[in-house]
């Protein structure tokens, strides 16, 4: 990787972090062809953080729906997990093995059908992707990150923070994965490929056909593709199935519990990554966060024994019930919108109200409805609003909405 300014790495991170305050410009993006986006957007205060602020100083009462912050109860094994861990002894409230509780590990492993050896223990799958992603630009491969557009800006901020130079291709107009597009934009100066499914903010769930074009041009590329899986568990159509099942050598998956558990906060994600590749990884996550809250990834090992799949069964219901009263609203307010297949996040573009910020805080102040601006996740969607459904006012945002655009 090339020597960078020290001053602007630090504006860069800042910049494709889905990053942004009012009064600063945005480089615009210069087309490469064949659909390949290069990105350079100059921000300075996180977008997700500033529409809550924004939203928290409103007058009047608002409906949140700006981050992705389940709000059903976790497994009631998660609570009794923490109160029987804190009666163990001294020795269990120090540092845990730096890649994981091995009975964590062996635990996830079994459920992904791989060896623990594989398996990363993570500060979240936010940490899981940014070692991926460091792998893989670590290595003698060039510095190439591809990227779907829409992309979850955590993706753009990383590869930034890791000195990679990043290529947006657009999905497919449903938000599936253009394959012929993607497999086009890899090339030898690519490190890595990121790859959402279910997808945010899009909801698509990838065909898994396409994802295995993408990793077979990858590897002749000497390429590694990270596949997020963090939503896997909110899959409506039965038609997701994890690129573990490719059993590629340069394939890491990413997931997690915050959103299937509803812990968000306990933050406990993990990698599973190819054997070649693993020892680094681990020495990386040792490096940046020496180990992951032990008490944490004792009660999520309780949950994962104890839970019975109804949990989970019933988080998707509740959900796709959201989905089908929300979608209702939007076509009653004469909104085109998306209506996702996985993960629970609705896309919505209205007629002459564009997914600006400014309309964004508009519909804060004049209908107490908070969402996050469609440009947040690149250009592909800018002209959207994107809804998280993870609130149980979802009814109430929906008539507001109706209201609104009545008017």
């Amino acid at each position: 990787m090339g020597q960078h300014d020290p001053a602007t790495c630090i504006f860069v991170i800042d910049a494709v972090a889905g990053n942004m305050i009012e009064g600063t410009t945005a480089k615009r993006r210069k087309t490469q062809g064949n659909g390949v986006l290069a990105v350079g957007m100059e921000y300075q205060t996180p977008q997700f953080f500033h529409v809550m602020q924004y939203a928290d100083a409103a007058d009047g009462d608002t409906i949140d729906m700006v981050s992705g912050n389940p709000d059903w109860e976790p497994p009631s094994a998660i609570r009794e997990g923490l109160h029987d861990y804190a009666d163990s002894d001294a020795a269990d409230f120090q540092y845990p093995p730096s890649d994981g509780l091995q009975s964590l590990r062996e635990e996830i492993a079994a459920r992904r059908n791989v060896d623990p050896d594989r398996v990363i223990v993570t500060n979240g799958t936010g940490e899981a992707n940014y070692l991926g992603m460091a792998r893989a630009l670590d290595g003698d491969r060039g510095d190439g990150v591809v990227l779907i557009d829409p992309v979850y800006p955590y993706y753009t901020g990383k590869a930034s923070m890791l000195g990679g130079d990043t290529r947006l291709v657009e999905a497919n107009r449903d938000g599936g994965l253009d394959t012929e597009a993607t497999c086009e934009a890899i090339d030898d100066d690519t490190a890595v490929v990121v790859l959402n499914t279910p997808n945010n903010p899009t909801g698509a769930v990838y065909d898994l056909d396409a994802v295995e074009a993408v990793v077979e041009t990858a590897a002749d590329h000497n390429a590694i593709v990270v596949v997020d899986e963090v939503y896997d568990h909110f899959d409506f159509s039965g038609d997701f199935e994890s690129a573990l099942t490719l059993d590629a050598d340069n394939v890491i998956v990413t997931s997690g519990v915050s959103k299937s558990m509803a812990i968000t906060g306990f933050r406990i994600g993990y990698a599973v990554v190819p054997s070649a590749l693993v020892a680094a990884a681990k020495t990386r996550h040792m490096l940046v966060n020496v180990t992951t809250s032990r008490p944490a990834q004792q009660a999520v090992y309780e949950a994962y024994r104890a839970t019975d799949p109804d949990y989970y069964a019933d988080a998707r219901d509740r959900l796709e019930s959201r989905i089908e009263s929300f979608t209702a609203a939007l076509d009653a307010a004469g909104a085109d919108y998306t209506k996702p297949d996985g993960a629970f996040y609705v896309l919505a573009r209205f007629d002459g109200f564009p997914g600006t910020m400014a309309n964004v805080k508009t519909l804060i102040d004049e209908a107490g409805v908070a969402g996050m601006p469609g440009a947040t996740f690149g250009s592909a969607r800018e002209e959207w609003i994107r809804f998280a459904l993870v609130t149980p006012r979802v009814e109430a945002a929906a008539e507001r909405l109706i209201d609104y655009f009545a008017d």
